[in-house]
């Protein structure tokens, strides 16, 4: 069966989750790994994720002459 990708969100809350689980002891050494080996798999998601939106930030923020338009230019304001 297909893994089903997760959202930002679903992966940070399941990583909060075995955080959680961790800290609190109430698991071994074997599943405690287990677990950590699955939070470094959530926390590279998130940062493909987040990597994937900052691009995505950066196209939709070029100004005209193909440059990034500083963040007053953004709402009009004037940037000195």
């Amino acid at each position: 069966m297909a893994k089903e990708k997760l959202t930002f969100e679903q992966a940070m809350e399941n990583l909060e989750g075995i955080v959680e689980r961790i800290e609190s002891g109430r698991i071994g050494l074997a599943e405690s790994i287990t677990e950590y080996e699955k939070g470094v798999k959530l926390i590279k998601q998130c940062r493909t994720i987040l990597d994937a939106a900052e691009k995505k930030i950066q196209l939709l923020a070029r100004g005209e002459g193909g440059g990034l338009v500083a963040d007053g230019e953004l709402r009009g304001e004037e940037t000195d």
